[in-house]
Protein backbone atom coordinates (compact mmCIF):
# COMPACT_ATOMS: atom_id res chain seq x y z
CA UNK A 1 0.00 0.00 0.00
CA UNK A 2 2.84 2.57 0.43
CA UNK A 3 4.12 2.93 -2.94
CA UNK A 4 0.51 4.65 -3.46
CA UNK A 5 0.20 6.94 -0.50
CA UNK A 6 1.84 9.63 -1.80
CA UNK A 7 0.04 9.15 -5.09
CA UNK A 8 -3.17 9.34 -3.37
CA UNK A 9 -2.50 12.38 -1.59
CA UNK A 10 -1.70 14.28 -4.75
CA UNK A 11 -4.88 12.94 -6.10
CA UNK A 12 -6.70 14.18 -3.35
CA UNK A 13 -4.99 17.48 -3.15
CA UNK A 14 -5.41 17.67 -7.11
CA UNK A 15 -9.29 16.68 -7.13
CA UNK A 16 -10.20 18.59 -4.02
CA UNK A 17 -9.13 22.20 -5.85
CA UNK A 18 -10.80 21.21 -9.22
CA UNK A 19 -14.27 20.16 -7.05
CA UNK A 20 -14.34 23.74 -4.91
CA UNK A 21 -13.60 25.28 -7.86
CA UNK A 22 -16.74 23.76 -9.95
CA UNK A 23 -18.78 24.09 -7.20
CA UNK A 24 -18.00 28.24 -6.88
CA UNK A 25 -18.82 28.22 -10.34
CA UNK A 26 -22.53 26.41 -10.09
CA UNK A 27 -23.29 29.33 -7.39
CA UNK A 28 -21.12 32.63 -7.74
CA UNK A 29 -22.87 35.51 -9.77
CA UNK A 30 -26.33 33.72 -9.37
CA UNK A 31 -29.46 36.20 -9.33
CA UNK A 32 -30.84 36.84 -6.63
CA UNK A 33 -28.26 36.99 -4.55
CA UNK A 34 -31.14 36.35 -1.57
CA UNK A 35 -30.93 33.09 -2.44
CA UNK A 36 -27.96 32.55 -3.68
CA UNK A 37 -24.70 33.80 -1.44
CA UNK A 38 -26.19 32.07 1.84
CA UNK A 39 -26.04 28.68 -0.19
CA UNK A 40 -22.58 30.24 -1.51
CA UNK A 41 -21.06 31.04 2.19
CA UNK A 42 -22.00 27.47 3.44
CA UNK A 43 -20.23 25.74 0.56
CA UNK A 44 -17.13 28.42 0.95
CA UNK A 45 -17.15 26.93 4.48
CA UNK A 46 -15.08 24.05 3.33
CA UNK A 47 -15.77 20.16 4.14
CA UNK A 48 -13.64 17.10 3.52
CA UNK A 49 -15.29 16.65 -0.27
CA UNK A 50 -15.60 12.91 0.42
CA UNK A 51 -18.44 12.38 -1.50
CA UNK A 52 -17.12 13.92 -4.89
CA UNK A 53 -14.35 12.45 -4.22
CA UNK A 54 -15.65 8.87 -3.76
CA UNK A 55 -17.55 9.93 -7.54
CA UNK A 56 -14.15 10.35 -9.01
CA UNK A 57 -12.60 6.86 -7.51
CA UNK A 58 -15.21 5.07 -8.66
CA UNK A 59 -14.98 6.72 -12.15
CA UNK A 60 -11.37 5.65 -12.36
CA UNK A 61 -11.83 2.40 -10.02
CA UNK A 62 -13.60 1.19 -13.53
CA UNK A 63 -11.57 3.05 -16.11
CA UNK A 64 -13.63 6.23 -16.93
CA UNK A 65 -12.36 9.13 -17.29
CA UNK A 66 -12.52 12.28 -14.76
CA UNK A 67 -13.60 14.69 -17.20
CA UNK A 68 -16.71 13.11 -17.41
CA UNK A 69 -17.78 13.13 -13.67
CA UNK A 70 -16.98 16.61 -12.43
CA UNK A 71 -20.48 18.05 -12.67
CA UNK A 72 -21.90 14.69 -11.33
CA UNK A 73 -18.70 15.49 -8.46
CA UNK A 74 -20.50 18.85 -7.60
CA UNK A 75 -23.96 17.97 -8.10
CA UNK A 76 -23.63 15.22 -4.62
CA UNK A 77 -21.67 17.79 -2.67
CA UNK A 78 -24.34 20.29 -3.23
CA UNK A 79 -27.05 17.54 -2.24
CA UNK A 80 -24.86 16.43 0.88
CA UNK A 81 -25.12 20.57 1.75
CA UNK A 82 -28.60 21.15 1.44
CA UNK A 83 -29.19 18.07 4.35
CA UNK A 84 -26.95 19.74 5.97
CA UNK A 85 -28.47 22.97 6.08
CA UNK A 86 -32.03 21.68 7.33
CA UNK A 87 -30.55 19.29 9.45
CA UNK A 88 -28.90 22.06 11.15
CA UNK A 89 -32.18 23.57 11.08
CA UNK A 90 -33.99 21.03 12.83
CA UNK A 91 -30.89 19.99 15.74
CA UNK A 92 -30.74 23.79 16.37
CA UNK A 93 -27.00 23.97 16.29
CA UNK A 94 -25.22 26.65 15.83
CA UNK A 95 -22.09 26.01 14.10
CA UNK A 96 -21.19 23.89 11.36
CA UNK A 97 -17.53 23.53 10.14
CA UNK A 98 -16.51 25.88 12.83
CA UNK A 99 -18.57 28.91 11.04
CA UNK A 100 -22.44 29.95 12.15
CA UNK A 101 -24.77 27.61 10.49
CA UNK A 102 -26.96 29.51 7.48
CA UNK A 103 -30.07 29.42 9.83
CA UNK A 104 -27.60 31.14 12.43
CA UNK A 105 -26.16 33.84 10.10
CA UNK A 106 -28.85 34.79 8.35
CA UNK A 107 -32.28 33.49 9.43
CA UNK A 108 -34.45 30.42 9.01
CA UNK A 109 -36.50 31.13 5.99
CA UNK A 110 -33.31 32.00 4.57
CA UNK A 111 -31.74 28.95 5.47
CA UNK A 112 -34.68 26.50 4.38
CA UNK A 113 -35.12 28.28 1.01
CA UNK A 114 -31.31 28.26 0.36
CA UNK A 115 -30.46 24.48 1.31
CA UNK A 116 -34.02 24.07 -1.36
CA UNK A 117 -31.58 26.04 -3.74
CA UNK A 118 -28.63 23.80 -3.07
CA UNK A 119 -30.80 20.59 -4.02
CA UNK A 120 -32.32 22.21 -7.30
CA UNK A 121 -28.32 23.55 -8.39
CA UNK A 122 -27.56 19.67 -7.89
CA UNK A 123 -29.96 18.35 -10.09
CA UNK A 124 -29.00 20.85 -13.00
CA UNK A 125 -25.14 19.91 -12.51
CA UNK A 126 -26.19 16.04 -12.50
CA UNK A 127 -27.37 16.00 -15.79
CA UNK A 128 -24.69 17.61 -17.39
CA UNK A 129 -22.95 14.59 -16.79
CA UNK A 130 -25.63 11.82 -17.25
CA UNK A 131 -25.48 10.97 -21.07
CA UNK A 132 -27.14 7.75 -22.51
CA UNK A 133 -27.19 6.55 -18.62
CA UNK A 134 -29.40 9.54 -17.40
CA UNK A 135 -32.21 7.14 -15.83
CA UNK A 136 -30.04 4.91 -14.04
CA UNK A 137 -27.94 7.83 -12.46
CA UNK A 138 -30.85 10.24 -11.70
CA UNK A 139 -32.80 6.87 -10.46
CA UNK A 140 -29.67 6.32 -8.08
CA UNK A 141 -29.56 9.81 -6.99
CA UNK A 142 -33.28 10.36 -6.24
CA UNK A 143 -33.12 6.93 -4.30
CA UNK A 144 -30.85 8.06 -2.27
CA UNK A 145 -32.48 11.66 -1.74
CA UNK A 146 -35.73 9.60 -0.63
CA UNK A 147 -33.55 7.72 1.73
CA UNK A 148 -31.62 10.58 3.49
CA UNK A 149 -35.19 12.33 3.98
CA UNK A 150 -36.05 8.65 5.67
CA UNK A 151 -33.44 8.24 7.78
CA UNK A 152 -33.18 11.72 9.23
CA UNK A 153 -37.37 10.96 9.89
CA UNK A 154 -36.18 8.02 11.77
CA UNK A 155 -33.09 9.89 13.64
CA UNK A 156 -35.95 12.80 14.72
CA UNK A 157 -38.49 9.79 16.01
CA UNK A 158 -35.99 7.99 17.87
CA UNK A 159 -35.31 10.93 19.65
CA UNK A 160 -39.04 10.93 20.97
CA UNK A 161 -38.93 7.15 21.20
CA UNK A 162 -37.99 5.45 24.69
CA UNK A 163 -36.65 2.13 22.87
CA UNK A 164 -34.83 2.04 19.81
CA UNK A 165 -32.82 -1.38 19.22
CA UNK A 166 -29.11 -1.13 17.75
CA UNK A 167 -30.76 -2.65 14.64
CA UNK A 168 -33.30 0.11 14.18
CA UNK A 169 -30.64 2.49 14.37
CA UNK A 170 -28.50 0.90 11.93
CA UNK A 171 -30.94 0.92 9.12
CA UNK A 172 -31.45 4.54 10.36
CA UNK A 173 -28.16 5.27 9.63
CA UNK A 174 -27.83 2.98 6.71
CA UNK A 175 -30.89 5.65 5.28
CA UNK A 176 -29.52 8.60 6.50
CA UNK A 177 -25.76 8.57 6.19
CA UNK A 178 -24.48 5.75 4.18
CA UNK A 179 -27.22 5.69 1.24
CA UNK A 180 -26.00 8.76 0.29
CA UNK A 181 -21.91 7.46 -0.10
CA UNK A 182 -23.66 4.39 -1.80
CA UNK A 183 -24.77 6.90 -4.70
CA UNK A 184 -21.52 8.97 -4.90
CA UNK A 185 -19.83 4.92 -5.79
CA UNK A 186 -23.02 3.67 -7.86
CA UNK A 187 -23.25 7.25 -10.01
CA UNK A 188 -19.03 7.27 -10.34
CA UNK A 189 -19.38 3.60 -11.65
CA UNK A 190 -22.16 4.11 -14.30
CA UNK A 191 -20.59 7.21 -15.40
CA UNK A 192 -16.95 5.27 -15.64
CA UNK A 193 -18.37 2.64 -17.77
CA UNK A 194 -18.22 -0.16 -14.95
CA UNK A 195 -19.87 -3.68 -15.65
CA UNK A 196 -22.89 -4.47 -13.30
CA UNK A 197 -20.81 -6.30 -10.87
CA UNK A 198 -17.96 -3.59 -10.30
CA UNK A 199 -21.36 -1.08 -9.85
CA UNK A 200 -22.53 -3.14 -7.52
CA UNK A 201 -18.58 -3.71 -5.65
CA UNK A 202 -18.70 -0.19 -5.28
CA UNK A 203 -21.92 0.17 -3.77
CA UNK A 204 -21.00 -1.92 -1.22
CA UNK A 205 -18.26 -0.36 -0.35
CA UNK A 206 -20.20 2.96 -0.32
CA UNK A 207 -22.55 1.84 2.05
CA UNK A 208 -20.67 -0.10 4.84
CA UNK A 209 -18.21 2.69 4.98
CA UNK A 210 -20.95 5.08 5.05
CA UNK A 211 -22.63 3.04 8.10
CA UNK A 212 -18.59 3.04 9.77
CA UNK A 213 -18.55 6.82 8.92
CA UNK A 214 -21.41 7.41 11.04
CA UNK A 215 -20.72 5.18 13.51
CA UNK A 216 -16.82 7.22 14.10
CA UNK A 217 -18.93 10.46 13.84
CA UNK A 218 -21.20 9.47 16.99
CA UNK A 219 -17.21 8.66 18.65
CA UNK A 220 -16.20 12.19 17.80
CA UNK A 221 -19.29 13.55 19.35
CA UNK A 222 -17.32 12.28 22.46
CA UNK A 223 -13.78 12.30 22.29
CA UNK A 224 -13.13 14.75 19.15
CA UNK A 225 -11.58 18.10 19.91
CA UNK A 226 -14.18 21.03 19.19
CA UNK A 227 -12.00 22.89 17.08
CA UNK A 228 -11.26 20.21 15.00
CA UNK A 229 -14.69 18.74 15.05
CA UNK A 230 -16.14 22.08 14.07
CA UNK A 231 -19.05 21.65 16.53
CA UNK A 232 -19.93 21.38 19.86
CA UNK A 233 -18.27 17.57 21.55
CA UNK A 234 -21.45 16.25 23.53
CA UNK A 235 -23.81 17.98 21.25
CA UNK A 236 -25.94 14.58 21.06
CA UNK A 237 -26.31 14.04 24.37
CA UNK A 238 -27.33 17.84 24.78
CA UNK A 239 -29.74 16.94 21.82
CA UNK A 240 -31.05 13.45 23.31
CA UNK A 241 -29.60 11.90 20.66
CA UNK A 242 -29.90 7.69 20.43
CA UNK A 243 -26.49 7.10 18.64
CA UNK A 244 -24.47 4.02 18.81
CA UNK A 245 -22.81 4.52 21.81
CA UNK A 246 -25.65 5.52 23.83
CA UNK A 247 -27.67 2.44 22.70
CA UNK A 248 -25.31 0.14 23.34
CA UNK A 249 -24.39 1.85 26.79
CA UNK A 250 -28.49 1.58 27.23
CA UNK A 251 -28.03 -2.14 26.12
CA UNK A 252 -25.20 -3.68 29.03
CA UNK A 253 -25.32 -1.16 31.76
CA UNK A 254 -26.80 -1.58 35.21
CA UNK A 255 -28.42 -0.45 38.45
CA UNK A 256 -27.80 3.66 38.80
CA UNK A 257 -25.70 3.64 35.84
CA UNK A 258 -28.55 2.67 33.65
CA UNK A 259 -31.09 5.07 35.41
CA UNK A 260 -28.57 7.99 34.74
CA UNK A 261 -28.87 6.97 31.05
CA UNK A 262 -32.75 6.68 31.21
CA UNK A 263 -32.83 10.36 32.48
CA UNK A 264 -31.54 11.59 29.08
CA UNK A 265 -34.71 9.95 27.71
CA UNK A 266 -36.69 10.93 30.44
CA UNK A 267 -35.21 14.74 29.78
CA UNK A 268 -34.65 14.50 26.47
CA UNK A 269 -31.17 15.27 26.55
CA UNK A 270 -28.92 16.64 29.09
CA UNK A 271 -27.26 20.49 30.13
CA UNK A 272 -23.92 20.81 28.76
CA UNK A 273 -22.33 21.24 32.36
CA UNK A 274 -23.62 17.26 32.50
CA UNK A 275 -21.50 15.83 29.43
CA UNK A 276 -18.40 15.32 31.14
CA UNK A 277 -19.95 12.82 33.42
CA UNK A 278 -21.73 11.16 30.46
CA UNK A 279 -18.17 10.46 29.04
CA UNK A 280 -17.12 9.33 32.45
CA UNK A 281 -19.86 6.79 32.33
CA UNK A 282 -19.07 5.42 28.43
CA UNK A 283 -15.40 5.04 29.55
CA UNK A 284 -16.58 3.16 32.30
CA UNK A 285 -19.00 0.74 30.51
CA UNK A 286 -16.14 0.45 27.50
CA UNK A 287 -18.33 1.90 25.09
CA UNK A 288 -15.78 3.51 23.10
CA UNK A 289 -13.87 0.60 22.31
CA UNK A 290 -17.18 -1.39 21.33
CA UNK A 291 -17.79 1.90 19.28
CA UNK A 292 -14.52 1.40 17.31
CA UNK A 293 -14.78 -2.36 16.70
CA UNK A 294 -18.00 -1.49 15.52
CA UNK A 295 -16.24 1.00 13.06
CA UNK A 296 -13.70 -1.76 12.29
CA UNK A 297 -16.49 -4.59 11.09
CA UNK A 298 -17.93 -2.20 8.49
CA UNK A 299 -14.85 -0.97 7.18
CA UNK A 300 -13.39 -4.51 6.61
CA UNK A 301 -16.64 -5.12 5.09
CA UNK A 302 -16.48 -2.39 2.86
CA UNK A 303 -12.76 -3.67 2.22
CA UNK A 304 -13.86 -7.44 1.86
CA UNK A 305 -16.78 -5.66 -1.22
CA UNK A 306 -13.67 -4.20 -3.15
CA UNK A 307 -11.01 -7.03 -3.29
CA UNK A 308 -11.76 -7.76 -7.03
CA UNK A 309 -11.71 -4.59 -8.48
CA UNK A 310 -9.62 -5.22 -11.29
CA UNK A 311 -7.98 -1.53 -11.05
CA UNK A 312 -5.04 -2.14 -8.35
CA UNK A 313 -4.32 1.29 -7.96
CA UNK A 314 -7.58 2.81 -7.22
CA UNK A 315 -8.39 -0.29 -5.40
CA UNK A 316 -5.48 0.51 -3.01
CA UNK A 317 -7.26 3.79 -2.95
CA UNK A 318 -10.41 3.25 -1.77
CA UNK A 319 -8.18 1.49 0.96
CA UNK A 320 -6.27 4.04 1.80
CA UNK A 321 -9.44 6.43 2.33
CA UNK A 322 -11.09 3.56 4.55
CA UNK A 323 -8.58 3.96 6.74
CA UNK A 324 -8.18 7.70 6.88
CA UNK A 325 -11.72 7.88 7.76
CA UNK A 326 -11.41 5.03 10.80
CA UNK A 327 -8.68 7.42 12.04
CA UNK A 328 -10.11 10.98 11.30
CA UNK A 329 -10.97 13.17 14.29
CA UNK A 330 -13.15 15.88 12.55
Amino acid sequence: MGRYENKFKIFLDEERKIIDKKLSQALKNRKPESLYEPGYYIIEGGGKRLRPLLVLMAVKAVGGKLNNAYNAAAAVELLHNFTLVHDDIMDNADKRRNILAIHKKYDTSTAILAGDSLLSVAYEYLLKDCNGTAKKILGAFTKSLIEVCEGQSLDKEFELREAVTIEEYIIMVRKKTAAMMEMCCTTGAIIGGGEEKEVKSLANFGKNIGIAFQIQDDLLDIIGNENDFGKLVGGDLVEGKKTFLFLRALEISKGTDKDKLLEVIKNKGIKPKEIQSYKNLYKKLNILKDAENEIKHYTNLALKSIKKLKNEKYREYFTLLADSLIKRRK
